[in-house]
């Protein structure tokens, strides 16, 4: 695990040592342990390592024999061993025992179609001197991030935005459609940032670039879903355990110490126990509680410890969330707007005091339909009898006319929309954009911050309803939500975090499910707890509500944060930036801190929104980099 940057295609001499290490300097903590820059004629690539295999023999970049072809990479291959094998086989010479080094000789005998073999998480950048070719690769699921811009004819690149900020800042040119999405979603999905001219390379993609032109290509998507029906449950229950076995057991190749995060979910829990049955040594395992009884899942997570002998940490908190919340803004280089990343920074600083490299829960609920907004979907195709000329006259003539507080309003303006339309309204902030205008008439002008979701749901390999949901957040929710939390959070503290359910061999299997396995009467990820209650998992975790990474943020923001929210909510220089509506805003916080209705949720993502604007992009003006070029038409500059 590591973090990389680089810069491809300037003149003999245009790019110098010192230029990659100020690139490798901004993302140090993704990789503590070593630094590695090769530059050559125009060429520049750096990493910045965290050794987990081949701890004194991984210096990166890593090249071919005849060191025409160069690599830096982030990530692990779990297949490496096997592909070795096949490589020495077939006459190539390894230089060490890393799993970067298969890459430049699977690209010796494949080209780019290499990353076809690899089994992992990973992005790579790998420059073939002889072609004068540069290649950027990103695992199939986004685990890794990778992000890339073009300026005055070089491809500059790096694991995240900072890196390329810190030698091109006049890159920083905000993206205002991507910040209307981020308003949308709480996140900004691939491949837009924050700024402009920078792309992340969407999960599942290559990029070439040769001659001064950029190429980007799907290499991996996932397969038809509900293709795939087991006889009896037994059987499907058989191979959902050989198969995620084998996922957790070659997640478990490390020369540091491993452990891994438990929430005291069912997901997490049965990867633990899956751990418990292939190691010899008791698991590490890693938990955090409140000691808001309501949010405090250290007890499952303790259940489930003692059921398969682990060597559990547990830590009660009572943090001081308005310093934490300024120190990861401050290293957030887009908005972020999902407060579970708080517990996951909480419980990635606790196991990293203990070991390296960490296996967690994550891609279950994507994967086999865990969150309630699936059910509730599948409950909402039951309106979709209602022609489409009568919702368009219900929103159009009727819910106008209702006043803002009637009972059912939302709900029936939602059941009179097209089911695409009503599943996306229902992930998104559209509807209170719709009831309290919060964002501003100039910033939201004739945006459509819905459309990619659209057309997801669209493009989805899916013939029912449940599967085309879950293919629109593998493809938006897991990647810009999910993964970017675990990844950004786990490497602040340097700690590597794995996702056996994301093993796209394992995803693909169990994307051709049938759906009746996923969901069946009500019951959710059906086929996955009947495998946990199998390998062990105690009844009463199984049982409990899902709470995911649960915190007491309506409490904080009560009590701890109120005044911290109001005096940036409600400071001029917040409402002048141009993309607020000053009167939506002041009705949204009275509403809430009255106690009328629970907003906590809205108010966390403006609120993250106005601190990245002082934290992030203030304090890259203080470094000497100049002021952001907004692309707001209204409102002040940086408050």
């Amino acid at each position: 695990m590591c973090g990389i940057a680089g810069i491809v295609g300037g003149a003999p001499g245009s790019v110098d040592t010192q230029t990659i290490h100020r690139m490798c300097q901004a993302i140090v903590y993704r990789g503590p342990d070593d630094e590695g820059i090769f530059v050559k004629d125009g060429v520049g690539l750096g990493m910045r390592r965290l050794s987990i295999i081949d701890l004194s023999g991984g210096h990166q970049p890593v090249f071919n024999e005849d060191r025409t072809i160069w690599v830096v990479f982030n990530g692990e291959i779990y297949n490496f061993p096997a592909l070795r094998k096949e490589l020495e086989g077939r006459g190539h010479r390894f230089s060490t025992n890393t799993d970067t080094e298969v890459i430049v000789h699977l690209y010796e005998d494949m080209g780019a179609e290499c990353v076809q073999r690899l089994r992992g998480m990973f992005a790579f950048a790998l420059y073939d001197d002889r072609n004068h070719r540069l290649l950027l690769a990103r695992d199939r699921l986004g685990k890794k991030p990778l992000h890339y811009a073009l300026s005055k004819g070089r491809l500059l690149f790096g694991s995240e935005i900072k890196t390329i900020l810190s030698v091109e800042p006049g890159l920083a040119q905000v993206n205002s459609d991507a910040l209307l999405q981020y308003f949308y979603f709480g996140y900004i999905p691939d491949p837009a940032t924050a700024f402009s001219p920078i792309q992340k390379l969407a999960p599942g993609h290559i990029l070439e670039f040769e001659a001064g032109n950029i190429a980007v290509r799907k290499y991996w998507d996932l397969p038809e879903y509900g293709t795939y029906s087991p006889s009896s449950e037994e059987e499907c229950l058989e191979e959902l355990e050989s198969r995620l076995a084998e996922a957790v057991r070659i997640r478990l190749i490390a020369d540091v110490p491993l452990g891994a995060m438990l929430s005291g979910g069912t997901d997490s829990s049965t990867v633990v126990a899956l751990m418990a049955r292939a190691t010899r040594h008791p698991v590490k395992t890693f938990s955090i509680g409140f000691r808001h009884a309501d949010f405090n899942e250290a007890p499952y997570a303790r259940m489930v410890a003692e059921k398969f002998g682990t060597d559990h940490h547990e830590l009660i908190l009572e943090p001081d969330v308005g310093e934490t919340i300024e120190t990861l803004t401050r290293s957030l280089e887009e908005p972020f707007g999902d407060s579970s990343m708080l517990p996951t920074y909480y419980i990635s600083c606790l196991a990293r005091k203990h070991v390296t490299v960490a296996l967690s829960g994550d891609g279950g609920d994507e994967a086999f339909a865990g969150y309630e907004r699936y059910r509730i979907h599948l409950q909402d195709r039951s309106h979709d009898w209602i022609p489409q000329w009568a919702g368009r006259w219900y929103r159009q003539g009727i819910h106008p006319l209702l006043p803002y507080r009637v009972p059912g309003r939302n709900l029936a303006y939602s059941i009179s929309l097209p089911w695409q339309d009503r599943y996306t309204e229902g992930v998104s902030f559209h509807p209170f954009q719709r009831e309290m205008a919060l964002l501003s008439r100039d910033f939201v002008g004739t945006r459509q911050p819905l459309k990619l979701f659209r057309e997801y749901l669209d493009q989805a390999p899916a013939h029912d309803p449940l599967g085309r949901v879950l293919y629109l957040d593998s493809k938006t929710y897991l990647p810009g939500d999910i993964l970017t939390k675990v990844d950004r959070m786990s490497m602040l503290t340097s700690l590597e975090a794995r996702v056996p359910m994301l093993d796209h061999v394992f995803l693909e299997w169990v994307t051709a499910l049938t759906p009746e396995w996923k969901m069946r009467g009500g019951s959710q990820k059906y086929i996955l707890r009947k495998l946990a209650e199998r390998v062990g998992v105690p009844k009463q975790v199984l049982d409990r509500p899902k709470q995911g990474f649960a915190l007491p943020l309506g409490h904080w923001m009560r009590n701890e944060l109120k005044d911290l929210i109001l005096t940036i909510m409600l400071d001029p220089a917040t409402l002048q930036r141009g993309y607020f509506e000053p009167s939506g805003v002041r009705r949204l916080l009275n509403e809430h801190f009255q106690g009328r209705r629970d907003h906590s949720a809205r108010i966390w993502r403006l609120f993250m929104f106005e601190l990245w604007q002082r934290n992030f992009l203030r304090s890259f003006e203080s470094r000497g980099f100049g002021p952001m070029k907004d692309a707001i038409p209204v409102g002040g500059g940086i408050g």
